[in-house]
């Protein structure tokens, strides 16, 4: 396993990173990114300790590995998927989105499945599956993904679009591998990735064949491109003023294709509109990396829950009836995801190539609800706080000048609580509910898995409605008029 260092080391290579329309020349540090990089190095190191229970043998290579990387082949095994995946999000606190652990957990799933990769049309593909997931494995490689297309229009696929390969698709098809065109979003973490899972989750038609394809690209191959969002980080004055900003800003990049050539040992799917959506959920991908996903953003309430704990008790109101009403509130909406993530392990069984799936019935619900949900915590947080976050000195020099200290300790403090600890707190709540960083996260847990009618829909399809439209069928079935 490698280390932190190892991984930003890696960093330098050629890839092309654009912000505020010039290429970044050192990613690993500069402004944008070093932050970001840093904290996907210390989650390296936290797993290569052997203290953090993250590591595990192979049983396929004898290698050790991150348990995160592993295909979960027991109810033990998944356990200990969710505990390392905590472990990992407890050190971010939630507020890491794309962490590694994210996209290998759907490679997990894919390698588990090789036969969903070798019914395509043209080309069986399934022994690229299991040889990526295992040099994965064996690297400690981070994968970020991009498996939306560009929002050119909503209204219709690809192959409608004016213009040609405007979404990623083949534009050669080679001996030796495929030429990739055009664009797709939304790498998360692109830029300080190893490399990108590169495939469509929107449904297409048949028309889009030469949309429908999957591989895997280095973040540094040969005419790709990657177009960042504005990034957070270099704004943030202090650790102090901006405590989340300046520790996780991921970055989200728009990925750009010109004419990138992709070997075919690293193309998974190529020109099946139906192996596209095989691969997310005939396999189980999508059931175990949104796990994963409920996991972090578990985690990342509670932090949030005790934020807004900690803010009552420092204004000392923690004891008035409303303010609890307010936290009781905030508990039982944390700890409904909690419970979730619980009862999906609970439920999970073994499908016929003995992977274990967390239960989709309590994943998906907790999942349909995320778009209310998120929004609700930092309400809540929000009335807790009030006016206090916007009462703080301008920056941290406010607490070092001899000229503006007094003021700021006489005026700005709590009862039992310096001024210093109360503006650290009020801060990190600002960061946390109405910074830009905050707003991007707000936005962030209300579709990172898709638009609400999407979401609600995997909730839908996956509750079981057949045992209780029966139950009421029978109790229909027992009165009459008569």
């Amino acid at each position: 396993m490698r280390s932190g260092a190892d991984y930003l080391a890696s960093l330098k290579d050629a890839r092309r990173v654009y912000v505020d329309g010039a290429a970044v020349e050192d990613v690993a540090n500069h402004p944008a990114f070093a932050p970001i990089a840093r904290t996907i190095a210390e989650l390296f190191d936290l797993a290569a300790d052997p203290a953090s229970g993250m590591t595990v043998t192979d049983p396929e290579t004898g290698a050790t590995v991150n348990r995160v990387f592993t295909v979960p082949r027991s109810r033990e095994d998944l356990t200990a998927f969710r505990q390392a995946a905590t472990r990992w999000a407890r050190h971010t606190h939630g507020w890491v989105g794309r962490s590694p652990d994210h996209v290998g957990a759907f490679l997990a799933a894919f390698a588990a499945h090789p036969e969903a990769f070798s019914t395509g049309p043209e080309r069986d593909l399934a022994a690229n599956v299991t040889a990526f997931q295992r040099r994965v494995a064996e690297e400690d490689l981070y994968v970020s993904y991009a498996i939306i297309p560009p929002q050119v229009s909503r209204a219709a696929t690809a192959h409608a679009w004016d213009g040609e390969l405007i979404q990623a698709g083949v534009a050669e098809e080679r001996p030796d591998g495929i030429v990739v065109r055009g664009a797709q979003m939304l790498a998360t973490g692109g830029a300080v990735a190893d490399e990108i899972l590169v495939s469509c989750i929107k449904p297409l038609g048949p028309e889009d064949t030469d949309f429908a394809i999957s591989f895997a690209v280095p973040v540094g191959a040969e005419g790709l491109k990657l177009y960042c969002r504005r990034p957070y980080a270099p704004a943030a004055t202090s650790e102090y003023d901006y405590p989340l900003t300046s520790r996780f800003d991921e970055t989200d990049a728009l990925l750009v294709f010109d004419d990138v050539f992709v070997p075919w040992e690293r193309v998974f799917v190529y020109r099946d509109v139906a192996g596209l959506r095989r691969q997310f959920f005939d396999t189980g991908a999508h059931v175990l990396g949104n796990w994963q996903a409920q996991i972090r953003f578990s985690v990342k309430l509670r932090f949030l829950a005790g934020l807004a704990r900690k803010v009552a008790a420092v204004n000392g109101v923690d004891r008035f009836p409303g303010v609890v009403e307010k936290l009781g509130e905030l508990a039982s909406l944390v700890s409904l995801v909690e419970s979730a993530v619980l009862a999906a392990e609970y439920t999970a069984a073994p499908d016929e190539q003995g992977l274990w799936r967390p239960g989709a019935r309590a994943l998906y619900g907790a999942m349909g609800l995320q778009t209310e949900l998120y929004p609700r915590v930092l309400a809540i947080l929000r009335d807790l706080v009030g006016g206090g976050v916007l009462q703080v000195p301008s920056s941290a020099a406010d607490m070092t000048s001899e000229e503006t200290r007094p003021d700021i300790d006489r005026y700005v403090h709590s009862p039992g609580v310096s001024a210093e600890e109360r503006v650290k707190l009020f801060k990190l709540v600002w960061d946390a509910v109405g910074s830009e960083f905050a707003g991007r996260h707000h936005q962030y847990e209300m579709f990172y898995a898709g638009a609400p009618f999407v979401v609600k829909g995997y909730a839908f399809r996956n509750y079981g409605f057949e045992e209780p439209l029966a139950e009421v069928e029978t109790f229909l079935a027992g009165y009459s008029l008569a």
